[in-house]
């Protein structure tokens, strides 16, 4: 059997690598930080670059402090746990971890997941049934969308940001017995932040639970990086919160869901990759409560980040390209076509400067763009590196000052 299937996948890659949609990866000689060794494309050498592409949004991944506690949570902890918690037991650290971040999030408390995806997996099943009704941005995350096709739920796909379309859909949805509204904090191609208090509004006004999955914004959105909650100033207000380790909050691995106590009691008692897969490495634990800690004591790190991201969003646009405005440190530099957005991409990272084109189906189509994303790890002379190459490949390509419209007459869609 497998021969025929092997057929089929040949021509099924030959098509995606024709379609200019193939995904190559590249590897990083060395650990995530501001300035990295990448080996891309293979054949090529590896190039010393500065990072614009990873989630690093608090430059934590490789901070000393982080490092520090990683390696005593491995010595005083182990590697592993080698079973789930409700069968062996769980470690001091992963409840210790959990009170942290319900504290700093301001909820009632929290449960740890291998991943903000089995934590987005394992959530709507929980409490969704068939009488009720889901409510979802119809840009949210792929672990959204999965997590609410596990449920029997009635499900609304929302307009994006569409404040209307959201209320027509819970006038629809009365007749449910529970209705959850679910969004993404900030929406990772775009940057773009949800507008809570407009959400909590209306979910109050239709007797609907609210729920965000904040995994690009824990740590750094908002006055002291609570997160998209704080940020549009409805702490208390939310129901339940996702979100990730592996991104601000150090940028390793692990997730979590954070709420209202009697939801987390009831995860633990039914979520099905809690109670089925490994919770999270002790040294990773370890160096998220740091990270935790460090957090809550100084805003130093997300007040870089901010700046940082004015500087470079202010300078970028003054040079011509077109950027959904905002506040987020995600970036879009938005170029319409697939394969311009790739040689861009090439070319920038012959300049010294690595960043990702994305284009369908990661976005729509005809919506291809480069994502930057800062980190309070980039100093100033990085942004002015970045900014520099940028306008000299703009030049190149004839597309600084350039309208939409001209971009695709240009480049097509």
């Amino acid at each position: 059997m497998y021969g025929k299937i092997k057929d089929d996948l040949i021509t099924d890659l030959s098509e995606v690598r024709d379609a200019g949609l193939y995904k190559e990866e590249r590897y990083i000689h060395g650990p995530q930080g501001a300035d990295i060794n990448v080996e891309y494309p293979e054949s090529a050498p590896t190039e010393d670059v500065i990072n614009f592409c990873a989630n690093n949004y608090l430059g934590l991944s490789s901070h000393a402090s982080v490092l520090e506690a990683a390696q005593k949570g491995l010595d005083s902890h182990g590697y592993g746990m080698s079973s789930v918690r409700f069968i062996c037991g769980t470690q001091d650290i992963h409840r210790e971890l959990e009170q942290k971040i319900a504290k700093f999030l301001g909820t009632d408390d929290t449960i740890l997941y291998s991943s903000c995806f089995d934590a987005n997996g394992g959530l709507f099943e929980v409490f969704m049934k068939g009488e009720d009704a889901i409510l979802t941005d119809a840009l949210n995350h792929a672990s959204i969308i999965d997590g609410i096709r596990l449920s029997k739920a009635k499900r609304y796909i929302v307009k994006h940001d569409d404040m209307n379309d959201l209320e027509e859909k819970l006038k629809d949805a009365q007749s449910c017995r529970y209705r959850m509204v679910c969004t993404d904090g900030a929406f990772s191609m775009d940057g773009t932040i949800a507008r809570l208090d407009k959400i909590c509004d209306l979910a109050e006004k239709y007797d609907t639970m609210v729920m965000i999955d904040d995994s690009h914004c824990t740590g750094f959105l908002g006055k002291t990086g609570r997160g998209t909650h704080e940020y549009r100033d409805v702490m208390g207000r939310i129901d339940i919160i996702t979100s990730t380790l592996g991104k601000a909050m150090g940028g390793a691995s692990g997730g979590f869901t954070s709420g209202r106590k009697e939801m987390i009691e009831m995860l633990r008692q039914r979520s099905r990759p809690y109670l089925f897969s490994n919770s999270v490495a002790p040294v990773v634990v370890r160096a998220a409560i740091q990270v935790v800690d460090m957090l809550s004591e100084t805003t130093e790190l997300r007040d870089k980040l901010e700046s940082n991201t004015k500087y470079f969003r202010d300078e970028m646009t003054e040079n011509g390209f077109e950027i959904t405005p905002g506040d987020h440190p995600i970036v879009p530099i938005m170029l319409y076509n697939a394969k311009l957005a790739q040689d861009i991409a090439r070319d920038l990272y012959y300049e010294g400067i690595y960043v990702i084109g994305f284009f369908y189906p990661v976005v729509g189509k005809g919506l291809a763009r480069i994502r930057v994303q800062l980190s309070a790890g980039h100093e100033k002379e990085h942004l002015d590196k970045a900014i520099t190459a940028f306008k000299k490949i703009g030049e190149k390509y004839d597309i600084l000052g350039k309208t939409k419209d001209e971009i695709i007459s240009k480049y097509g869609e």
